[in-house]
């Protein structure tokens, strides 16, 4: 196995033998995105000199006795909504076009007290606006299983890197699906922590009462390690959870027996992919031969809860990107008013899926829509919830697809926002709730295609849904990885 091939926990121990070094495990990301950038556009910037640097002091560190833990010494990523002290965070939109921030998000000083060395910022649909990452300004990632397809998003370039292995994890944020779905695309695994549980400061806003960020690995385990190197309380986000956490990493090895599991009924059927379905329900019988036991169960408002999310996540969007007026920071328009001024910074700076869901959710909010729309909405969400909330009362974790196809090719969807929006159905109803859930690749389909399954647990429940997750990584056994000759060909 080479070493961009390892695991954090791999990778770990080799690092501790003195078998390789923290230098070591960076160059072979940094040569491995030279070699595959070309082809996917994984990410945005990478800071090669930065991260050499973070590396030897990794190394020197480490010759001194001094082990900052898991991630010491692992190159990561960060998707490009998360701010980076001196270097550029653009959200992948042109309206923050070379704005270096002048602080860290607090995810970003997490990872460097973790010993992380940050290689770079990846791409993403603008402002985390996307299912694809088709609508970054800077231009589409690609999959690194089929360089014709997407990887999903909107951190598509996130769960590309860490699949194609030039970085060993990455950091994404999670909004209506925005992690788990590019990891079912891409064949990694995918986390949207508890609601928060991970300080969003420093991460550009999209939709502030959905918005999550969570790690993207190669294993469970090390998505384990990336959660708890970044969550905890932080007083910079009125957000932030402040009681006791819990310990995901404990339970990773205690599998499934005496579990109980729902199957979502309103998850499957039309619109599904015959093999997604086989997957899923292949994985199903695994777990319940496992030991767990194993129910149907009906959540009816998660059939509407797409609708919910497209008033609630735009109004929110509406509100949050109010800030970006060509006044304080990021592109400037030229307008002799200051009403001419930020409409022509906004127009000029905004791709068309922002301009679309900004105006939804102005029009969502505006006097006399705003009960029909916003506040019915919001209605169902609390609906959602409460259907979570009697589920959990019978079953520990609920199961389904990640994704209801496999990655689907460049340009498929781009003109039908409904067909793009639906990539997200899986995933909405976790985020409304605020509640866990992670996404493992279980298999591939005929065209050689990764699958996600999505274990769902109740707020705070972390440690069960890693239990869960863990005895699904080991039941599918997946270890398959692009193949790197068809990438350079």
């Amino acid at each position: 196995m080479t070493l961009h091939e390892l695991t954090i926990a791999e990778a770990g121990e080799r690092l501790r033998a003195g078998e390789v070094s923290s230098s070591d495990l960076l160059e072979a990301a940094l040569d491995r995105a030279s070699l595959t950038e070309a082809q996917l556009h994984a990410y945005l910037t990478i800071d090669r000199e930065g991260a050499r640097e973070t590396a030897r002091r990794a190394d020197a560190d480490l010759a001194d006795g001094i082990d900052h833990g898991p991630l010491h010494g692992v190159p990561v990523a960060l998707k490009d909504n998360m701010c980076t002290r001196g270097v550029e965070t653009t959200a992948s939109s042109q309206i923050l076009a070379g704005y270096i921030p002048p602080y860290d998000a607090t995810v970003t000083r997490k990872l460097k007290e973790a010993g992380a060395v940050i290689v770079g910022k990846t791409n993403l649909d603008e402002f985390a606006m996307g299912s694809s990452t088709e609508n970054s300004a800077y231009g589409t990632s690609y999959n690194p299983w089929d360089i014709g397809r997407v990887p999903g998003g909107s951190s598509g370039g996130s769960a590309a890197a860490v699949a194609i292995g030039s970085a060993f994890a990455a950091l994404g944020s999670d909004t209506g699906g925005s992690i788990r779905q590019p990891a079912s695309l891409t064949g990694v695994v995918g986390l949207k922590p508890t609601y928060g549980t991970v300080s969003r400061y420093g991460l550009i806003a999209f939709a502030s009462s959905l918005d999550q960020i969570g790690p993207l690995s190669r294993s469970v385990q090390d998505a384990a390690f990336m959660l708890e190197a970044i969550w905890g309380h932080d007083p910079l986000d009125a957000t932030s959870y402040a009681g006791e956490y819990p310990q995901p990493s404990a339970a990773l090895d205690d599998g499934v027996s005496g579990m109980k599991v729902g199957v979502v009924k309103e998850l499957a059927g039309e619109g599904y992919e015959p093999a997604v379905e086989t997957a899923v329900s292949a994985m199903v019988d695994k777990l319940s031969d496992a030991g767990a036991a194993v129910v149907e169960v009906s959540l009816p408002t998660f059939d509407i809860a797409l609708s919910a999310y497209y008033l609630i996540a735009p109004a929110e969007a509406s509100a949050n990107l109010a800030r970006f007026d060509g006044v304080r920071y990021g592109h400037r328009g030229e307008g002799a008013t200051t009403e001419t001024l930020m409409a022509r910074t906004r127009a000029e700076g905004f791709g068309p899926e922002v301009t679309r869901r900004v105006l939804l959710g102005t029009y969502a909010l505006s006097a006399g829509y705003y009960d029909a729309f916003y506040g019915q909405a919001q209605k169902v969400r609390s609906a959602i919830q409460e259907d979570f909330s009697r589920a959990y009362e019978s079953v520990d974790v609920l199961v389904s697809p990640t994704s209801p196809t496999v990655a689907f090719e460049a340009g498929a969807r781009m003109d039908d926002p409904l067909a793009m929006y639906l990539s997200d159905i899986c995933t909405i109803p976790s985020n409304l709730a605020g509640h866990p859930a992670i996404s493992i690749p279980i298999g591939l389909d005929e065209q050689n295609l990764p699958i996600g399954f999505q274990v769902m647990a109740p707020a705070l429940g972390e440690t069960v849904m890693f239990q869960v997750a863990a005895a699904v990584e080991t039941l599918a056994g997946f270890a398959e990885r692009p193949v790197l000759e068809e990438l350079a060909s």
